[in-house]
C-alpha cells in the first residue's frame, strides 16, 4: 500500500497515541464489565448444558448429528471468553483470570489457554511482522512472496500455488488443528502449568468420549465429533481471517513503527450490526481491539468513532469493509503470494 507508506514517511501532527488513549479513558471505555460478562457467561453456558441434553435426549439417530451446529456455535462464543480473559477484560485480577481462561478453553473447548495466550499476545505486539507475528509464520499457508518462494517439494508448492480457494476447506481442520497444538505446546510448559492444563485437557476429553458414546454409537460419535469440531474450526478461521490478512505488512529492516500505526495499519474493521458482533465475538472491531486489548468487548463499538476520527487527524488510512469484501481482500491476497510459483 503504497499511499500507506507514503503517510508513514512523514506523519501528521497529532499522530501520537496518547491523545487518543485519553479520551478513551476520559469516556470510561476501559472500564471492565464485570456484569455483562457475567449474564453473557451464564446464558452461555446454558446454551451449552441445552445442546448436551439435547444430545442425550436426541440419542442414537442421525439427526443427533444436526445438533452439531449449535455445539459448534457456542464452541465459539465459549472461546470468544476465553480470549477475553486473555487480554484482562474482565477479571480484575491475573489469577481469576486465568481460571476464567482455563475453564473455558482447556475443560469446555480442550483447547491449551497458556498455548493461545502466548501465540495471541505475541501476535497482538508485532501484527503482520514477519519473524515477529506467528499468525504470519511458514506453515500450511504462506503469506509472503519471499515465503511462497522457499517452499519445497511437489505437494506443498502445490499447496501454495492454490491456496487461496483451499483456505476455506482448510480450515474445517483447524478445531482438531488447534486440540493437537495444544497437547504439543504442554512439553514447553512448566511443571505446574503443564500439570494444571494435562487435567483439564483429560478430563474434557473424557466428558466429551463419555457424552458421546452414552448417547449413541460409536460410528455416529465420530461423525458427530468430526462435524462438530469441522464447523468450529470454520467458525473460528472466519472470524480471524478477515482481521490482518492483506493489511500492511512491516518491513523487518524498515523504521519501527509506533503503537498507533503498527495496529491500525495491519488491521481491518468488518462493519455490521448486532448479528455480526455477536457472531464474530466483537472481533469486527479490529483497529479497537488492537489499540486497547483491554477493552472489555462490549465497549469496542463505542470506541470505534473516536479512533476513526482520531485516525483522520492522524492522517491515517481507517480500514473497514464488508464480511464479503474482507474475505475478498484476504483470499486475493494468499492469491497474489502464490502467484510467482504458478507462473514458474
Amino acid at each position: 500500500m503504497p499511499q500507506a507508506a507514503a503517510l508513514l514517511a512523514k506523519p501528521a501532527p497529532g499522530s501520537d497515541f496518547a491523545p487518543l488513549l485519553r479520551q478513551v479513558r476520559d469516556q470510561g471505555l476501559l472500564e471492565r464489565r464485570r456484569g455483562w460478562y457475567a449474564c453473557s457467561i451464564a446464558v452461555n453456558l446454558v446454551a451449552l448444558a441445552a445442546t448436551a441434553a439435547g444430545i442425550v435426549l436426541s440419542g442414537d439417530s442421525w439427526r443427533t448429528v444436526l445438533l452439531a451446529v449449535p455445539a459448534a456455535l457456542f464452541w465459539a462464543r465459549t472461546a470468544f471468553v476465553g480470549h477475553d480473559s486473555g487480554h484482562a477484560q474482565i477479571a480484575a485480577t491475573r489469577r481469576t483470570g486465568r481460571l476464567i481462561g482455563l475453564l473455558h478453553a482447556d475443560l469446555l473447548l480442550g483447547m491449551s489457554y497458556g498455548w493461545w495466550n502466548d501465540k495471541h499476545n505475541r501476535h497482538h505486539a508485532n501484527p503482520n511482522h514477519v519473524g515477529k507475528d506467528p499468525d504470519v509464520g511458514v506453515g500450511a499457508l504462506v503469506w509472503t512472496r519471499e515465503q511462497a518462494a522457499q517452499r519445497r517439494g511437489p505437494a506443498v508448492r502445490w499447496l501454495t500455488r492454490n491456496q487461496a480457494r483451499l483456505f476455506f476447506p482448510m480450515l474445517l481442520l483447524e478445531g482438531i488443528n488447534l486440540k493437537v497444538s495444544s497437547v504439543r505446546d504442554l512439553g514447553r510448559r512448566s511443571a505446574r502449568e503443564r500439570r494444571t492444563e494435562a487435567v483439564l485437557l483429560a478430563l474434557h476429553a473424557a466428558g466429551y468420549a463419555a457424552l458421546l458414546l452414552t448417547s449413541m454409537s460409536p460410528g455416529k460419535a465420530v461423525v458427530f465429533a468430526l462435524v462438530h469440531h469441522a464447523l468450529f474450526g470454520l467458525h473460528l478461521g472466519m472470524v480471524f481471517a478477515p482481521n490482518h490478512k492483506g493489511m500492511e505488512m512491516p518491513d523487518p529492516h524498515g523504521d519501527r513503527w509506533g503503537h498507533l500505526q503498527r495496529q491500525v495499519l495491519t488491521s481491518r474493521n468488518v462493519r455490521g450490526g448486532p448479528v455480526t458482533d455477536w457472531l464474530m465475538g466483537g472481533l469486527n472491531y479490529q483497529i479497537e481491539h488492537h489499540l486497547f486489548p483491554n477493552m472489555p468487548r462490549p465497549h469496542l463499538r463505542l470506541a470505534r468513532p473516536l479512533v476513526r476520527a482520531h485516525c483522520r487527524a492522524s492522517g491515517l488510512p481507517y480500514t473497514e469493509t464488508g464480511i464479503a469484501g474482507s474475505y475478498r481482500q484476504a483470499l486475493h491476497h494468499m492469491h497474489e503470494v502464490g502467484a510467482p510459483l504458478r507462473a514458474g
